[in-house]
């Protein structure tokens, strides 16, 4: 399914969303670095103002640790990341009704063109990439889902599915490349 999602988010917004499903994003997109899995790159303009040039997903799965702890006390019902994430954050997501999305990796500058506005710039003090950027999007995306709202894990499906597979496809290689050995 793809679906397109005006922010905030609601928790109805979500209930219908599966793992594996795109999701565009219009109006307003929070981000800073580390807390919110975004890295971002933007360039001051001679009027003060910011221009944004690059927002590109970080590594999800280094947030593990304290993910579902800042889903739970944020409230947050979207995080956005490269790469999936664990029981921890599928936990959270879970239990406060919040999904993680992914944005395809290597494709920032493409990104960078849905952000029409950035509205604020909070913690300036921690420099561009940690600075808290506060932007308004259209269409942003595609993301895809990768935890929903019923614990479904898609990482974790696909790890399943290949650990059932490899087995046999290990040993077909090895039949093909014995003379290697």
């Amino acid at each position: 399914m793809i679906k397109a999602l005006n922010t905030p988010i609601k928790d109805e917004d979500l209930v219908e969303l599966n793992v594996g499903d795109v999701v565009y994003l219009t109006r307003q997109l929070v981000t800073c670095r580390d807390v919110a899995h975004r890295r971002l790159i933007v360039r001051k303009k001679d009027d003060g103002s910011f221009e944004m040039v690059s927002i590109g997903p970080t590594t999800s799965l280094r947030m593990e640790k304290f993910e579902k702890q800042f889903i739970e006390e944020t409230g947050v019902k979207m995080i956005i990341g490269k790469g999936g994430m664990g029981p921890e954050t599928t936990a959270g997501c879970l239990e406060n009704k919040a999904v993680h999305a992914l944005f395809p990796g290597g494709c920032a500058v493409l990104a960078a063109t849905k952000v029409k506005e950035i509205e604020r710039a909070e913690w300036q003090d921690l420099g561009m990439p940690e600075t808290l950027w506060v932007n308004r999007v259209r269409e942003f995306g595609p993301l895809i889902i990768s935890i929903d709202t019923k614990g479904n894990n898609l990482f974790e499906q696909n790890k399943a599915r290949f650990n059932e597979r490899k087995g046999a496809i290990i040993e077909k290689i090895n039949s093909q490349v014995r003379f290697i050995k």
